[in-house]
């Protein structure tokens, strides 16, 4: 074994290919078939999407294990540890395990370069395929089409939503990114589309492909009860089940596409609806407009588009504050930071900038011009040096009745989350 430590292999990795993104199947590809194990022999579920594909994961996974199936979920980035990126049957891989795998993956490579996301996926198919599942849930990391988990034929695709992201791999029109997200559809296999604003080259896709394409609002849907809420589906709905516990406006739609992602599973993984009740209520995803502490209260959301900014604003909307709103922002250089702060500035009372430790990290300058830029004050903002200066400057500025909002990036949710 090259590396004895998870921390030497993650710090190996990082510079082991010249690029930190490289989209492509070939180099993983051949890499998956050389290693021995190079099958999963178990249902697949791919998520895709802009925004919503850890909350749809989440909901799949609670519910399957509810039902006493086995479950491997693959997802990423992390908040604060390598290990959560890699769940077997709802426990973390030790370090160990992933050590053994990072080992077998790095002999079965030969002198083929690897990135550090490819490294960590063939890491995960490999614990997957010896760990006796019932269902795989993988996640995208970018894009579909040429991400690494493409290297897998699902039996059923999910596209949670389409906006503006990642434009310099994906394009710049959400027409352009949802053909790339389209690339995990498979022919004969079904494959759902969440939201409620699909781009129209989703459907042409699926039609090219053949893909049999099953959308929200038209091949199934929801609506909110007094107490809970209904499934709606031609065959098999599912009445009066519990909202999740996850908070946001968007969880049904999540929990919705999930239970739809189900149901075309359901010959060989039948769910009971105490599993589907029970799964919908345990589900939990951290960073996503999650609520911890009290005076003040402290919100962490991984919102770092627009979309998902929009998201996070409605939701603090619908969130009562005696006082300030406080913020701890930061984000990725590479990101629409004006439009983001645009969507949040009537939320936010005041910001406090740090600058996240990555190589894309937006410097201070950078965050410093995006809130001038849409009309916010000198003295609104703050900056800071580091996180634990930052948040707890931020607690002191909201006072026990106001609140602290950390968003803009998974770096600096994970940040706070290391310090609570």
């Amino acid at each position: 074994m090259r590396f004895n430590t998870l921390e030497d292999w993650l710090d190996w990795q990082s510079t082991l290919h010249p690029k930190e993104i490289e989209l492509g199947l070939d180099r993983v590809q051949k890499v998956w078939q050389s290693l021995a194990t190079s099958s999963l022999n178990c249902k697949v579920i791919t998520v895709a999407g802009t925004n919503g594909k850890g909350s749809c994961v989440a909901f799949l996974d609670t519910i399957l294990r509810s039902a006493s199936y086995r479950t491997g979920c693959y997802t990423s980035p992390h908040l604060v540890r390598y290990n959560e990126r890699i769940v077997i049957d709802g426990e973390p891989a030790s370090d160990a395990q992933i050590c053994q795998a990072f080992a077998d993956v790095d002999q079965a490579r030969g002198d083929i370069p690897l990135t550090y996301f490819e490294f960590g996926t063939l890491a995960a198919l490999h614990l997957f395929s010896s760990a006796n599942l019932d269902v795989a849930v993988l996640e995208v990391g970018l894009g579909g089409r040429l991400d690494a988990v493409n290297i897998i034929d699902p039996d059923v695709a999910l596209i949670s939503t389409v906006d503006i992201d990642h434009t310099d791999w994906l394009g710049s029109t959400r027409e352009a990114i949802a053909v790339e997200k389209a690339g995990i559809m498979r022919k004969g296999k079904p494959v759902i589309y969440a939201g409620l604003d699909m781009p129209a080259t989703i459907p042409s896709a699926a039609e090219t492909v053949g893909a049999r394409l099953l959308v929200a609002g038209v091949d199934y849907s929801w609506r909110t009860l007094e107490q809970g809420w209904d499934w709606l589906h031609k065959e098999h709905p599912r009445h009066s089940l519990p909202l999740p516990n996850m908070r946001g406006r968007f969880q049904l739609q999540n929990a919705s596409a999930a239970l739809m992602a189900l149901e075309c599973l359901r010959l060989d993984l039948p769910l009971d609806q105490r599993a589907v009740r029970y799964g919908l209520q345990e589900a939990k995803l951290a960073g996503r407009y999650q609520v911890v502490g009290r005076d003040p209260v402290v919100v962490l959301d991984v919102a770092h588009n627009p979309q998902a900014a929009t998201a996070l604003a409605e939701n603090l909307g619908d969130m009562f504050c005696h006082g300030k709103s406080v913020a701890v922002f930061s984000m990725l250089a590479d990101k629409q930071i004006a439009e983001v702060v645009k969507i949040m500035s009537p939320r936010i009372d005041q910001w406090n900038l740090y600058p996240i430790t990555a190589a894309r990290a937006a410097p201070l300058p950078q965050l410093e011009a995006a809130l001038q830029s849409e009309g916010i004050e000198p003295a609104r903002t703050a900056r800071f040096n580091d996180i634990t200066s930052a948040y707890t400057a931020a607690k002191e500025s909201a006072g026990a009745d106001g609140r602290v909002v950390v968003f803009g990036s998974f770096y600096s949710v994970g940040d706070v989350m290391g310090l609570l």
